[in-house]
């Protein structure tokens, strides 16, 4: 097979991270409307946010388990057809059952196909017969940024000129996306990542100091990204007191902006800048605007931060999928399954933990952001760590 083969492969994948960040950022711009809606509580919220990236960690577990077994054709298209169930679910259960059951079924099960997803997508792009694979991985997870980007302006779009309380027809206009992605991983080739008999087994990986550390890097990563990302929408809403389509564009639009921004950026100069000290300066980065973020209420300082951010998390993800790559070569799905599961558990603790300490202090979200400035210093010592281990197996 040539490379020409693989464009509908990539094709395909690119459009799969698209729907992976539909997953994670359409529900969140609705938080403030379930809770007037719905009458769902912050501490409710924070248990549908954390849902979603258990939903995720479980199915991690299954992708890993299943990838190499099964095949990876059948389980992306579910992955696909999952997601599309969960966005649409979100108009229809709460609506023939409570609220927040409804609410929590459904992303439940869009969870689940999103954890399919990311644990599928950089080894089918791996597996392509291309050059400069590490350009296209770049390139690939920066389509969950633009993605992103697209949900936030579409979607603000769409309430700005039809209304708010028209939020359900745009769950069915998102659900379009993951299935006519489906059809497409149904008909595009999808190669083998290694060759059984090279792959490491489980029992080699645990066995593995630097393996170890990477995920624990990879939960500290997700936590990190995540607690932002996650409630970007209500904080500059309710925190900062700027409307609603303002907070969106400004928050968690120009935080995904600025993530793609870095991520392509990386993916065609990355070659001339030590993957390992960008990540550190990302690091400090990271935790410097959590602390601003946390302890300056000014709308337009706090939202400029919000994006700043963006661009210090947007190697991390990527960045420690390159890490494991080098070092652990044969490591196969196994070892992106691990590795997204573990970020995942990070996903759901950060803005969890984030939701808790506001809850602590009487609602305020800027209390639990400012706690979030250990999630950056906990980046920064990780790779440090990762560094001195690392370098008595292999170079990062």
């Amino acid at each position: 097979m040539t490379a020409a083969n693989c464009r509908g492969t990539v094709r395909a994948a690119n459009v799969g991270y698209i729907v992976q960040s539909m997953i994670n950022n359409f529900a969140p711009l609705l938080f403030i409307t379930f809770q007037n809606q719905y009458q769902v509580t912050l501490t409710q919220i924070s248990v549908l946010i954390a849902a979603n990236f258990c939903a995720q960690i479980v199915l991690d577990v299954v992708a890993a388990a299943l990838g190499d077994k099964v095949g990876y054709r059948p389980l992306v298209i579910l992955a696909q057809v999952l997601a599309a169930a969960g966005i649409i679910g979100l108009a229809l259960l709460p609506e023939i059952m409570p609220p927040f059951v409804g609410l929590l079924i459904s992303v439940v099960v869009y969870g689940s196909g999103g954890g399919l997803t990311e644990v599928l997508l950089t080894p089918i792009v791996e597996a392509c017969p291309i050059k400069e694979k590490d350009k296209a991985v770049s390139m690939l997870h920066s389509f969950y940024c633009w993605g992103g980007v697209g949900v936030i302006i579409v979607s603000t779009a769409f309430f700005k000129i039809f209304g708010l309380e028209n939020w359900k027809i745009m769950c069915f206009i998102w659900a379009v996306i993951p299935v006519i992605n489906a059809i497409s991983f149904a008909r595009v080739p999808i190669y083998e990542l290694v060759a059984k008999e090279k792959r490491m087994t489980g029992g080699q990986l645990a066995k593995n100091g630097v393996f170890w550390l990477l995920l624990i890097f990879m939960f500290c990563t997700g936590a990190c990204e995540m607690a932002l990302a996650q409630w970007a929408s209500a904080f500059a809403e309710e925190g900062l007191g700027v409307s609603k389509s303002m907070g969106d564009l400004l928050g968690p639009c120009m935080f995904l902006i600025l993530k793609g921004i870095e991520r392509v950026g990386y993916a065609r100069i990355g070659h001339k800048i030590p993957l390992w000290g960008f990540m550190v300066l990302c690091a400090l980065l990271s935790a410097l605007c959590y602390f601003v973020i946390g302890l300056v209420g000014v709308p337009g300082v706090s939202l400029a931060f919000f994006a700043v951010a963006g661009f210090a998390n947007g190697v991390m993800w990527p960045g420690t999928f390159s890490l494991a790559s080098r070092a652990l070569p044969q490591g196969g799905t196994v070892m992106f399954g691990m590795l997204a599961l573990c970020g995942d558990l990070g996903c759901a603790a950060g803005p969890l933990i984030t939701g808790l300490v506001s809850r602590a202090f009487g609602g305020s979200l800027q209390a639990g952001l400012l706690f979030g400035t250990v999630f950056g210093l906990l980046l920064a010592a990780g790779l440090f760590l990762l560094r001195r281990v690392a370098r008595s197996a292999t170079e990062i």
